[in-house]
């Protein structure tokens, strides 16, 4: 039954990352056809982040009365739905209105899951599910590009992967009962062994905030998805602006940091539960400073292999960390307050990745691109000291 719900949650795993790629790899098409300045992709995502903001910080109340596997259901439906919205869109206030279920739906099911899975199973499957998110994320742009290559246009490509997102909420509404008996089972379990079952009362945002340590980690999470949301939109342009880079080199090397970060999460799984969550994020944001010197050092072929090798190293040391810090949460804060906290967490994680992006754009078009690898460095040293903190007060408390 466990291994059944776990090849489920999976699967609903990728559908998290499959949204994620969508509107950037269609942009460029989707911005002409529908008349507007290519900088209103910014909009949309804008209204795509504050929806999951807002549905992050509502997940605690909305898993605790409805449970996770009613919310995850509901949520990828209301992502299917935007999707196909999106597919049916000719005008731009269209996709404004449609950002709002997509962003809706992405929040609470990324709040819920993970905070499932750092409940009830093993630190190996928070790093591969994180890896799997990663898979969803590496298909919807090729989905996207047969469409355009296609002459299919852009909205089939948003109606396929609306399509896929319909037939896993087909499955994850089946799967309901099982969800069900899984948490019969594990109260019966908790009860045989004279553990304390789980608290259903809701917690407060304002107490949940008040926790020791909860601000620390909130900083830390803030920094490492930042640093990550920065890495994936401005890599590329750094090697070809500042370093020389041929542009499609860089883009290859931009892909890289994707690939190396999901990759590296699958590895990450096989020796988590031995090595731990701490001294995972730790050597994680560690690896990014490493990859960090690596692009500051002008050394290499034509001056650029050293930057392009460290692009890769930063994206395996950001592999861990995410997982690693949703993984502890119940650890750290306990497991009665870990719903709400990740909720918070989830909250965090996207208000990093919507704004330190267009930051960077302001500082970088005002000083210019060498800032970029000082800029993720001082969020990687941000987020290393915030979690290092949080591991000596932790240790305060229950030592």
């Amino acid at each position: 039954m466990y291994s059944l719900l776990l090849t489920i949650i999976y699967l609903a795993f990728v559908s998290l990352g499959l949204p994620d790629s969508l509107v950037g790899s269609g942009w460029p098409v989707m911005h002409e056809d529908l008349g507007v300045p290519v900088s209103f992709a910014g909009i949309i995502t804008m209204i795509i982040a504050g929806g999951t903001i807002v549905s992050s910080l509502l997940s605690e109340r909305l898993t605790r009365r409805f449970g996770a596997g009613l919310v995850t259901a509901v949520s990828v439906g209301l992502t299917a739905g935007a999707l196909l919205g999106f597919s049916v869109s000719d005008a731009f206030w269209m996709l404004c209105l449609w950002a709002v279920p997509f962003g809706l739906g992405a929040g609470a099911v990324d709040a819920a899951l993970n905070n499932y899975v750092a409940l009830h199973y093993a630190a190996r499957h928070m790093n591969w599910l994180h890896s799997f998110w990663g898979v969803g994320a590496s298909i919807s742009p090729f989905i996207m590009g047969w469409a355009l290559s296609s002459g299919a246009g852009w909205s089939t490509g948003y109606q396929v992967v609306g399509l896929i997102q319909v037939a896993l909420t087909a499955v994850l509404l089946l799967s309901l009962p099982l969800w069900g008996r899984a948490a019969l089972r594990r109260r019966q379990d908790t009860e045989e062994n004279g553990e304390e079952a789980l608290d259903d009362g809701h917690v407060p945002l304002a107490h949940a905030l008040r926790i020791p340590g909860v601000p620390l980690m909130l900083v830390a999470f803030f920094a490492y998805c930042a640093l990550e949301s920065t890495s994936f939109l401005w890599a590329s342009t750094y090697l070809v602006q500042h370093r020389g880079v041929a542009p499609e080199t860089a883009a290859t090397f931009g892909a890289l940091f994707l690939l190396g970060m999901t990759g590296g999460r699958f590895l990450a799984g096989f020796f988590a539960d031995r090595i731990g969550d701490r001294p995972l994020i730790r050597g994680g944001f560690t690896v990014v400073g490493l990859g960090v010197a690596m692009m500051l050092l002008p050394v290499g072929a034509g001056n650029d292999l050293l930057a392009l090798a460290g692009l890769v190293v930063a994206g395996l040391g950001c592999a861990p960390v995410y997982p690693a810090i949703i993984h502890s949460t119940p650890t750290n804060f306990g497991r009665d307050n870990s719903q709400a906290i990740i909720g918070i967490q989830m909250a965090a994680a996207y208000t990093g990745s919507t704004f330190a992006p267009p930051l960077f754009g302001v500082l970088g078009s005002w000083a210019g691109m060498w800032l970029f690898p000082l800029f993720v460095g001082v969020l990687a040293v941000l987020g290393l000291l915030m979690s290092e903190r949080l591991n000596r007060q932790v240790a305060q408390r229950t030592g």
